[in-house]
Order: structure tokens, then C-alpha cells, then sequence
């Protein structure tokens, strides 16, 4: 297939069309900048400049596709209502151009924010709907565009998307730790974040890329949730440092913005997307990869 993917120069997005490329697909990855239009061109996948907030580009690149692979997000916590309505405004237009075709769109979601006191499943409904909702509710969006004549797949990654070279939660998590010189986890660390390594992450993506069909929901969870005193005590024992409890209306004080999310219990299963997809992880789990000493690097 002609693949379009935004973010394919981002961590995730990175290993998603190493995955596409070599099952034999053709990729082109949005770039907004001349760097991740040179990373792209070496990984052999054909560029399309531009950024989320030029329709135009979009639309134009979604149409000469056969699915599109949406991945990319305005990670800006300084304005994250606004970042949801470009998200919402982006999910629109790919459901414009996609309407009638049957092609597959698959978006980036996420697992948190139910607050169901279980796990996850596949089954649960996004909680985030309307334009003001997470996100821009653009999960609860694509999955409407099943009665418009699209296959739209909600891609639902673990809070952790873990490997040799992260930079999001878990390297937060380390640079906290650094500077407080504590491995701080919050109230009595029984709170679980579901994890998967970026590998398996983009296995799972190609797989649903090649089989889910239309309103199908997959969930990126190796692990369906690790303790987050064990996420602190791999993070001590990487540094050296003490391990200690942070009282949970202290936590924001503590970790700044990642408290927030650390505070958070992420629970999910994928039993429903093992079955569907055939999708198997086989690469290290988070504390592994902690263990490993990746994240602990100068």
C-alpha cells in the first residue's frame, strides 16, 4: 500500500515506517522541518512538507495515499486545549477526503482517562468526546467515520512506549530523579502504567494496518500494568538514589508536569488485540529496559 504518515519522524512514528518499509509498503512521512525531511530521506521514505496546520498539504497527501497512518500531535502542555483543536481540525480533514474511498485511517490515541478502577479493554468506548474533550475527542471522531465510508482504527498506545533512545515519560521520569536525587513514586506506588516496547508498538500497527476493520480499536499494551514503585525502584537502582513515596497533593510540587500523569492509574488489556491481529510481543518489557541501562546514559 501507499502509506501517508504524519509524525514519522517522531519515536513512535520512526519505527512505524521501518516497520511498513520492510513488511514492503511504500511510506511518505509529513515533514515540517529540512531535518526530519533528511531523516526521512535516508530511511528511503518519500517526503511531503508540511505540518498540521495546512489543510491544503493534508488533504492532498491523503488523497494520493491508500491509507493513512496518523501519528503526529501537538505536544504543547502550555496550550493543550488548543493542540486538541488542531487535532480535532486534522481528524476532519483526512474524514473529508476519505469519505467514500473504504481506506483505512488509523490515528494515534491513548489509554488514559477512563477511570473505570480496571483495566482497559478494547470494548470501552473513548471517555473524550466533543471538541472540548482530550484530544479534541478525535478517537470518539474517526470512529463515526465508519458510516461515512472510511476504516478508521483507533491506534490506543501505552502511556510508555518504551527502548533504547526514548525521550518521553520514563526519560521525564529519570531527569526528575536526577534532580531531586530521590526515585520518587506517588502514595503508596500502586498505580500501574501499561507499557510496550516501540518495537512490538509498531508491529502492532502494521498488523492492524493489514487486517483491522473499520471501527476497530487496538490497544499497544505489552504489559498490562507495571507498578509505578517499580517503575521508581528500576529508576533508583539505574541512578543509585533512594526510593521514596511522594504524597499525592505533593506531586505536581515533586515531578512538575509529569506528576500529573504518574499520579494516573493506566491499566489495559490487549487480549482482544492478540486475538484479532495474531500480535505476539517478543521484545523487553519496561523494567527490562530499564535494568538495561539506556535511560541512565550522561
Amino acid at each position: 500500500m501507499r502509506v501517508f504518515v504524519t509524525g514519522a519522524s517522531g519515536w513512535v512514528g520512526s519505527s512505524v515506517v521501518d516497520e511498513l518499509l520492510q513488511a514492503g509498503h511504500h511510506v511518505t512521512g509529513l515533514a515540517r522541518s529540512d531535518a526530519s525531511a533528511a531523516t526521512l530521506v535516508e530511511r528511503g521514505v518519500a517526503v511531503q512538507r508540511g505540518d498540521l496546520d495546512d489543510p491544503t498539504t493534508l488533504r492532498a497527501a491523503a488523497d494520493a495515499a491508500d491509507a493513512v497512518v496518523h501519528l503526529a500531535f501537538k505536544h504543547d502542555f502550555s496550550d493543550y486545549a488548543g493542540a486538541g483543536r488542531t487535532e480535532r481540525a486534522v481528524v476532519e480533514t483526512f474524514g473529508d477526503v476519505l469519505a467514500g474511498t473504504d481506506k483505512p485511517f488509523l490515528l494515534a490515541s491513548g489509554l488514559a482517562g477512563a477511570g473505570l478502577g480496571r483495566p482497559l479493554t478494547e470494548r470501552d468506548p473513548s471517555p473524550h468526546v466533543g471538541p472540548d474533550a482530550v484530544r479534541g475527542g478525535s478517537e470518539a471522531l474517526a470512529m463515526s467515520f465508519a458510516d461515512r465510508g472510511i476504516r478508521p482504527v483507533a491506534l490506543r498506545f501505552a502511556p510508555t512506549v518504551h527502548g533504547d533512545g526514548d525521550h518521553g515519560f520514563v526519560a521525564q521520569l529519570v531527569r526528575v530523579a536526577r534532580e531531586r536525587g530521590v526515585a520518587g513514586y506517588v502514595g503508596d506506588g500502586s498505580t500501574r502504567w501499561a507499557a510496550v516496547h516501540r518495537l512490538d508498538n509498531a508491529r502492532m500497527v502494521r498488523l492492524a494496518l493489514e487486517q483491522a476493520g473499520a471501527a476497530t480499536v487496538v490497544h499497544g499494551a505489552a504489559e498490562e500494568g507495571v507498578p509505578s514503585r517499580a517503575i521508581a525502584e528500576a529508576v533508583g537502582r539505574g541512578l543509585g538514589l533512594p526510593v521514596e513515596p511522594v504524597a499525592p497533593e505533593d506531586a505536581l510540587t515533586h515531578f512538575g508536569w509529569i506528576g500529573r500523569f504518574f499520579a494516573l492509574d493506566v491499566a489495559a488489556s490487549s487480549a482482544v488485540t492478540r486475538e484479532q491481529l495474531g500480535w505476539e510481543p517478543t521484545h523487553p518489557t519496561l523494567i527490562e529496559d530499564l535494568d538495561a541501562g539506556y535511560y541512565f546514559r550522561d
